[in-house]
């Protein structure tokens, strides 16, 4: 993989961040530990969405919440042994890190940390929340803890292996390139999954929330990898995370549990078809390649409209295959219902949903615009910390 030139890193003590790492020519074992939760944790997100779709009885001793908490557990230790081995003795990595109560440790380390105790803690008041008002929808403030804390251990799982591409030697810095790239790409997939679904993709709100939830993480991720192809390779990951799924969770029988049922499922329903993000990857590195030399916001200004209109010029169209018979079969997945959706009883699933009004549609579209801009300006911002953080 080419490498870009990092930028140089910021000046915080009079000598230099020297460390074992500067030496090392393989991962360490805490660095694989937590990027085997981030694993797990993508897995288990994916498991627990299709379980909601195909057997809908949930608790927290549900298979898929169980390895929620496998995953949180994993990475948390890989962040406890970082800390206890940095704080104590004469840790050599004592130099690259930063001081929080009394301890010592990279700042990625402290992040994931408290990601992965919000991840636990979330899976203990999911199951009073079920105790208490059963199981009456997946947004419930559990789940939002647990999406927050997931979310935030794995910025903090990039902003480690940030660091630590920082001081590495080359034979060491391909091979956590390559890492950081894979963890970026499992926090992709929960924000694609923001995005409407296909009967929504001819409307102007499905392109805001792109805008909103996409290009601050894909941006972050391409840019502060300063890798020639990361956002493509960020997009690729999770493209291939999901075909996986869409193609593999079918072939597990599974029946729902829980009323009413719509359709009579024989099989675990995958989430659908991922969304086209490699587009817009694409382009951001294409951009990013050209506009290497200006400015943020000069490239903000570029990436985000860019972003938008090629994500809407792949999707739109594609949302037409999707909706037609076509697209019915294995591959594409649009005949795959929930037992509980009503398709086919209360709405046609294969029909677009009511076009806005021309002057509310460019409206929409605009916001999208400028929100991208803005969202692509955070994106770029935090890329940079990514490139020079060290500790």
């Amino acid at each position: 993989m080419s490498q870009a030139q990092t930028l140089p890193a910021l000046s915080v003590q009079r000598h230099p961040l020297t460390c074992a790492i500067d030496e090392a020519v393989s991962i360490p074992w805490t660095i694989w530990f937590m990027a085997a939760g981030m694993t797990l944790n993508l897995v288990s997100g994916i498991w627990d969405d299709t379980w909601h779709l195909s057997i809908g009885v949930d608790t927290s001793w549900a298979p898929p919440h169980i390895l929620t908490q496998i995953s949180a557990a994993l990475a948390l230790i890989a962040c406890a042994y970082a800390i206890l081995s940095t704080s104590t003795g004469t840790s050599p990595e004592r130099d690259a890190s930063v001081r929080i109560l009394g301890l010592h440790a990279p700042a990625g380390v402290f992040i994931a940390a408290w990601g992965c105790v919000a991840t636990l803690v979330a899976g203990f008041f999911d199951n009073w929340w079920h105790q208490a008002y059963g199981d009456v929808s997946v947004a419930t403030p559990p789940h939002l803890l647990l999406l927050i804390g997931s979310s935030i251990s794995k910025v903090g799982g990039m902003a480690w292996i940030a660091s630590l591409i920082n001081r590495s030697t080359n034979a060491l810095r391909s091979r956590l390139s390559w890492l950081f790239l894979f963890v970026c790409s499992t926090g992709l997939g929960t924000l694609a999954g923001i995005v409407p679904g296909s009967r929504t993709m001819h409307t102007a709100d499905c392109y805001l929330t792109f805008a909103l939830a996409v290009p601050i993480w894909l941006v972050a991720c391409g840019w502060g990898s300063a890798c020639k192809w990361g956002a493509t390779i960020v997009a690729a990951f999770y493209t291939c995370t999901s075909l996986a799924a869409e193609w593999l969770l079918p072939l597990v029988p599974a029946q729902p549990k829980y009323g009413p049922v719509f359709h009579n499922i024989t099989h675990l329903i995958p989430p659908g078809f991922p969304v086209l993000l490699i587009v817009p990857a694409l382009v951001a590195d294409v951009l990013l390649q050209k506009l290497r030399q200006r400015s943020s916001w000069t490239k903000a200004l570029w990436l985000g409209p860019s972003l938008v209109l090629s994500f809407l010029a792949v999707q739109w169209p594609f949302a037409d295959f999707l909706l037609s018979p076509a697209s019915r079969n294995w591959i594409f997945g649009s005949a795959y219902f929930a037992y509980r959706d009503p398709a086919g009883l209360l709405y046609d699933p294969y029909k677009f949903v009511a076009a806005q009004k021309p002057a509310t549609f460019l409206l929409t579209i605009t916001a999208a615009l400028v929100a991208c801009i803005v969202t692509t300006g955070l994106g770029l911002a935090w890329g940079n910390w990514m490139r020079r953080v060290r500790r």
